[in-house]
């Protein structure tokens, strides 16, 4: 969510951009799913992490361009304990662009060399190796934990934009992403692919038209290219508002060409909104003063189970992170402000390993925490927060918890730990 790749200004954009897609919008809730078998959902499920019960899988995002400002590299997954945590890594992004996957930073996923000081395994890249960057890192850390498998990820807030031209053929879109994906060069790093588009049908950084069938095609037309071996997954959107983007494209009837989904439970409210009301950016349930109805996990969580889609291929997700606002007095949620707070990276958010000691949470509402410091507000999930959530996570039945992203966590694995 650091930076423009991934952050989704939910409300600012809906309100600029969506009036071009009409009453097309305000369809009812999507088709149901075609059910899958029993031996074909068990077969899913084995195939998603060996051994794992419903229930278990933990997916963390690993950023490409965290390597650089961040210096956030794959060694970190291993030195702060996550990688004997994670079941998953989804490897973000790389672009869709003239209706293809294309590559999103060669340099950073395949030249890069890493010195032995930086590298995984101590070892530093050489000069005339076949495959380095994060690639390479990531293959290294796999052959530490043979069970954990890595997915490229597709789209995000930025890239999504090529999905609606990719949607025109989905077929030719399929094998693009499959022939990158399956590079001899690096086909061992990568168990699957993970399509992020914000939002089908609907409005995110640019709005995209291609109807409510478009991404139930394009999920299609993957798992038919990428077959039973590998794993499909998908990131969609959390808005369970009625006449929302839950009910702008067949989320249903994709359900059975994916393993699982990551609804994105997180980013709710925010700085987009620079004069408040303070809201909390990933609350569980609803609160009183909610200032949206249905903006909550429970909220998105139900209205996907309500479509049929089985709780086994939901999961739960989590922003290692937080947003806030300034120039705020009053502690509680629903406070006005006067614009973003400051931020590391970009205005408005920050990671939880700098604001548990910035701004320490104060409070609590609605399954996460907030904080007030001096005159800036912030709401993020704490240990203690993520608690909460796991116990809803295991009531629910769903499928495990997915978080975004690796770099906002601390050195020692403080929240992932907090992952059961």
């Amino acid at each position: 969510m650091h930076t423009p790749h991934r952050s989704r200004f939910r409300a600012l954009v809906s309100a600029a951009c969506c009036a071009v897609l009409g009453a097309g919008l305000l369809a009812g809730a999507g088709t149901s799913a075609t059910a899958a078998t029993s031996a074909q959902e068990a077969a899913a499920e084995a195939k998603a992490a060996p051994g794992l019960k419903a229930g278990s899988k933990v997916i963390g995002y690993f950023t490409e361009w965290g390597t650089y400002d961040r210096k956030y590299y794959v060694k970190n997954i291993e030195t702060s304990g996550s990688a004997a945590r994670l079941t998953h890594i989804n490897y973000a992004f790389g672009n869709v662009t003239g209706g293809k996957c294309a590559m999103g930073d060669a340099y950073a996923a395949t030249d890069r060399a890493y010195t032995a000081a930086e590298s995984v395994d101590g070892k530093a890249d050489t000069w005339d190796q076949p495959l380095r960057g994060t690639f390479n890192q990531l293959r290294r850390l796999k052959q530490k934990h043979p069970d954990l498998k890595v997915l490229w990820s597709f789209g995000g807030w930025t890239w999504s934009g090529g999905f609606g031209e990719a949607a025109r053929n989905p077929a030719a879109f399929a094998r693009s992403c499959y022939d990158l994906v399956e590079n001899s060069k690096w086909a061992d790093v990568f168990d699957g692919i993970d399509i992020d588009w914000e939002y089908p049908n609907a409005c995110g950084a640019t709005c995209d038209t291609s109807g409510k069938a478009a991404f139930r095609n394009l999920l299609q037309a993957l798992r038919t290219t990428f077959g039973s071996g590998n794993l499909v997954t998908a990131a969609i959107t959390a808005d369970a508002t009625p006449g929302g983007k839950i009910d702008a494209a067949d989320y249903a009837g994709a359900a059975q060409y994916v393993d699982w989904y990551n609804p994105m439970t997180y980013d709710f409210f925010g700085a987009w909104d620079a004069a408040g009301p303070t809201a909390p950016h990933s609350a569980l349930t609803s609160y009183s003063g909610i200032p949206k109805a249905d903006f909550h996990t429970s909220a998105t969580i139900a209205k996907l189970k309500g479509l049929g889609i089985p709780a086994s291929k939901l999961l739960l997700g989590i922003g290692f992170y937080g947003r806030g606002w300034t120039g705020v007095t009053r502690s509680a949620p629903g406070g006005t402000a006067t614009g973003p707070a400051a931020g590391t990276y970009e205005q408005g958010i920050e990671d939880y390993k700098v604001l548990k000691t910035k701004c320490p949470a104060t409070g609590t509402v609605a399954g996460t925490a907030y904080a007030k410091c001096g005159s800036n507000w912030w709401s993020y999930d704490t240990p203690a927060t993520i608690g909460t959530k796991m116990t809803y996570k295991n009531q629910q039945g769903l499928g495990g918890t997915f978080f975004w992203e690796l770099s906002g966590d601390t050195t020692n694995g403080e929240l992932i730990k907090a992952i059961k």
